[in-house]
């Protein structure tokens, strides 16, 4: 009898734990770090993490970026992406994991890899490749089904009940809007050098500018240019370098040409 109930209760936890699937979950949070670097988005990794897991059809925030309301408020209503990497001799081999807010890994990839010798090809492509596990999941977000855990909260001392008060109209929160950037002009013609995963971006004296890679959506590149990282892409027949500086969005207007 108490064999059987030992069983009971571990198929009660398995088949629990097997119902919470990517499915359950709309939102995937990013850090601005992996552990294996030692400084934020190198490479455009994460930036590129949030990219792939946009392109699958979660709603993906890297850091500190602003979030819609029911998120900021439970950070549990949302997936850990983890990128883990495994020392090779001439290889680079990366893993994405999914974590929920308890650290139990919902989604593990399988192990990406390249063996391109330069630093910025090989992560690039190697998470590429772990990511192609997600096209053998048929991911779409169920919110009948959506995992909503909460956060402990602190416990408060005990208060004396206050008087009974009429309830008052609850008054919907404004609408966030995101503050247009700041636009800067180019300085300069830069002209475009093909690479095997994008182009770099040279100036006429000459020096390289910017490190442009390659996405799934046209006209669309992830930016490097030294510590500053963003995106470049095409707009109105304009070209467009947005990035972060002091936590303000700044878009800066560019002359290139392929």
């Amino acid at each position: 009898m108490k064999l059987y109930t030992i069983f009971a209760f571990l198929l009660f936890t398995v088949t629990a734990y097997s119902q919470t699937t990517i499915n359950n979950y709309k939102y995937v949070l990013v850090p601005e770090r992996f552990d294996f670097f030692k400084a934020d988005n190198q490479y455009g990794l994460n930036t590129l993490t949030k990219l792939l897991l946009n392109e699958k059809g979660f709603t993906a925030f890297v850091g500190n970026e602003e979030m819609p309301t029911e998120l900021a408020t439970n950070k549990c209503n949302a997936l850990r992406a983890e990128v883990v990497q495994k020392k090779g001799l001439f290889v680079t081999n990366l893993t994405l994991l999914l974590k929920d807010c308890q650290g139990n890994i919902i989604f593990k990839s399988k192990e990406g890899k390249s063996r391109e010798k330069e630093f910025q090809a090989a992560y690039d492509l190697a998470l590429r490749d772990a990511f192609t596990s997600l096209n053998d999941v048929d991911y779409k977000y169920d919110s009948t089904k959506a995992t909503t855990q909460a956060l402990p909260q602190p416990q408060q001392p005990a208060v004396a009940p206050a008087a009974a008060t009429p309830p008052s109209a609850p008054v919907p929160a404004p609408a966030q809007v995101p503050a247009a950037p700041a636009v800067t002009e180019t300085t300069g013609t830069l002209y475009a050098q093909p690479t095997p995963i994008g182009y770099q971006l040279i100036d006429t004296t000459p020096q390289k500018v910017l490190t442009l890679f390659k996405t799934s959506v046209q006209d669309h590149f992830i930016a490097e240019s030294g510590a500053t990282n963003g995106i470049v892409f095409k707009k109105d027949g304009e070209w467009f370098f947005e990035y972060y500086k002091d936590n303000k969005l700044t878009s800066q207007k560019l002359q290139i040409k392929f």
